[in-house]
């Protein structure tokens, strides 16, 4: 009897399984379908002779199943963010029935610093979106289900050619002309004058019809001088620089002092080693390298300006590194993406950092590491032709270097007028931590280095 107890089990668990091969999920399975055989076993129990029925018992050899299936639906969840950001905003740019192939974007995630891409696990068709458009998210949420096809999406074929023109039939023979019509040989009689008098009407009298209308009827047609106006929700990204502003206008008490730097020596070496520059490390000798390396080097000439204000504690801090952050500006918003240990950095390796960082903000690809931390930043507002302006600090530093377009200009050297080119430069600072001399001695010390880069390579 214990035999054929086991024999009705194993019956019962070969049952379930020819189920799922009817299904047709299990591909291993199905090729595991050689190895099942029926046969009409015998049974014995105190010596005696038992049928089995060959229904409910199979000889089995090398039967093997597998947990991996095709069609698998699977989960997809929303990947950790940083420390600093919570949560973000879901924008999809995939639809339920798409087909996907493995890496392809399905959504973007807007957080308060930059936009998080979450693309497709396995090549397949999105089954259902867990999360509206628009709607907010959290590391770990389920945000769609993939049903996974096992091959990427097969390209569109290209359109058939369309099939030749058929040959155009023979035109049948033209019907010979008719006979030509007698010519006549008297006058038509000529019609009879009407005695009644003919009613005349004045040409301002006669109006014109009016012009058919252009727009189908129902619709109503906008007006040449018509006034409209649409409401676009602001994104996460635009809502955060939004509220960091105000708080620096709120909690900073935010001074503002200029100078102006005369460009002409620094012009004159760009113009000079750009192309042996641009010939060994493959970049382009640019402006910005000079302002941030004589930043690193004024800002450890003053190390106030570097420090930072601890509002908790009520303490001071200060940094002996220089980690400067770099305002670009996208078509998201405005980005700090954060060059770090400028002090250690030649011209050559600011710039290749500051290139590399550039090209992931246009590609959307910073990551939030790329834009934590920061010492001190710089505005280039220049290269949309700005003269003049005030920058607001990014908090929670104390100052903000904010750079401008050079123009020509009429200065006064060694007592002759002179047409140089000149940049105006503006340091807003938080007057809370930094006092008027550290400012201004600061924001020459940066001059002085722009205008003679020598001073950086003498220590002076």
């Amino acid at each position: 009897m214990l035999l054929l107890w086991r024999s009705r089990c194993l019956g019962r668990a070969l049952g379930r399984s020819l189920r799922a091969l009817r299904q047709g999920n299990c591909t291993l399975a199905r090729c595991s379908l050689s190895g099942v055989a029926g046969s009409q076993g015998l049974a014995y129990t105190n010596s005696r002779k038992l049928v089995v029925n060959s229904s409910s018992v199979f000889t089995v050899r090398y039967f093997r199943t597998t947990a991996i299936c095709r069609d698998d639906v699977v989960t997809v969840n929303t990947p950790a963010f940083a420390e600093s950001v919570t949560e973000g905003d879901v924008r999809w740019e995939k639809a339920v029935g798409d087909t996907v192939a493995e890496d392809e974007v399905v959504c973007e995630i807007e957080t308060d610093k930059t936009s998080v891409q979450v693309p497709a696990p396995a090549a397949g068709v999105i089954e259902a979106l867990l999360v509206p458009d628009g709607g907010k998210v959290e590391g770990g949420t389920p945000l769609f289900k993939l049903r996974k096809t096992g091959a990427a999406p097969a390209k569109a074929k290209p359109a058939a050619a369309p099939p030749p023109p058929a040959a155009p039939e023979p035109v049948a023979a033209a019907p010979p002309p008719p006979a030509a019509a007698p010519v006549p040989t008297t006058m038509p009689p000529v019609p009879p004058v009407s005695t009644q008098p003919i009613d005349s009407k004045p040409v301002s009298a006669v109006k014109p019809a009016a012009a058919p209308a252009s727009a189908p009827p129902g619709e109503a047609v906008p007006s040449k001088g018509a006034r409209s106006e649409h409401r676009v929700k602001m994104n996460r990204m635009r809502q955060r620089i939004a509220q960091r502003l105000k708080e620096a206008q709120n909690t900073c008490a935010m001074l503002t002092t200029f100078n102006e730097i005369d460009m002409s020596n620094i012009r004159e070496m760009r113009a000079v080693h750009k192309d042996p520059f641009l010939k060994k490390h493959n970049l382009k000798l640019g402006f910005m390298s000079a302002f941030v390396k004589a930043a690193a080097f004024a800002l450890q000439d003053q190390p106030v300006v570097n420090a930072v204000i601890d509002d908790t504690t009520k303490e001071i801090v200060y940094r002996d590194y220089v980690d400067i952050s770099v305002a670009v500006a996208t078509p998201r918003g405005l980005v700090v993406p954060v060059v770090r240990n400028v002090e250690n950095m030649n011209f050559a390796d600011i710039e290749r950092a500051i290139y590399e960082l550039g090209e992931k903000a246009r590609k959307n690809e910073l990551a939030i590491e790329d834009m934590d931390g920061g010492t001190f930043t710089i505005s280039n507002g220049g290269v949309f032709g700005s003269l003049f302006g005030t920058p607001i600090i990014n908090p929670p530093q104390s100052a903000i270097l904010g750079m401008h377009a050079i123009f020509d200009r009429p200065v006064a050297v060694g007592g002759k007028i002179e047409v140089r080119p000149m940049m105006y430069v503006a340091l807003t600072y938080d007057h809370r931590l930094i006092d008027g001399r550290e400012a201004v001695t600061f924001l020459r010390k940066i001059k002085a280095a722009v205008e003679d880069p020598r001073v950086l390579l003498l220590d002076l």
